[in-house]
């Protein structure tokens, strides 16, 4: 319902596309932990961009509850990791762009950090799986993990309720612009 409060409330808003100089893929991801108040799932939200244009963004509850911030985060970065194989791929047949040490960013440092450390801890067995997807991606050079602070996070608008600077701010470094405003 809120997209389309907001869709009315903007008809000219549209994304702008823009020969930046490069073709890397960049790829923010984020969770919002239990935020859902009837089942305390939480949701996932990723966005992709190629050399600096907004070409792929997804938003979607999880389907289990996770039981930490850093496991909700961690299931947002293999939805986006996914996303991202699967990009590199249509790039490499089209033999467009850089897909090497494409950037997975995201603002938990200890997801982040369960990418890198081969080593699993009891905390994490349950999220094994998700471990080895992303680890296999960053230790095959596939994928570069970084980090950005919260502020920073464009992800955001995709998994919280934001109100207006934010928005204004993460959709104009997003690329959304509206065309009935002045330049």
């Amino acid at each position: 319902m809120r997209i389309l409060k907001y869709i009315k409330k903007a008809p000219g808003r549209g994304l702008l596309y823009e020969d930046k100089g490069n073709s890397k893929i960049v790829c923010y991801s984020d969770a919002d932990w239990a935020r859902s108040p009837s089942d305390r799932r939480s949701t996932s939200g990723y966005c992709v961009l190629i050399g600096g244009n907004l070409i792929s963004w997804k938003s979607k509850k999880q389907t289990t509850v996770a039981r930490s911030t850093t496991e909700a985060e961690y299931r947002a970065m293999t939805a986006a990791a996914s996303e991202v194989t699967w990009l590199q791929q249509l790039l490499k047949q089209l033999q467009i762009g850089d897909t090497q040490g494409t950037k997975l960013i995201c603002d938990n440092e200890t997801a982040l950090h369960i990418a890198s450390n081969p080593v699993f801890h009891e905390r994490t067995k349950h999220i094994e799986i998700d471990c080895h997807f992303v680890r296999e991606k960053v230790l095959s050079g596939e994928i570069t993990t970084e980090f950005v602070h919260s502020s920073d996070q464009l992800a955001d608008v995709f998994t919280k309720s934001l109100k207006g600077p934010r928005v204004d701010y993460i959709c104009n470094k997003l690329g959304a612009y509206d065309i009935y405003a002045p330049a």
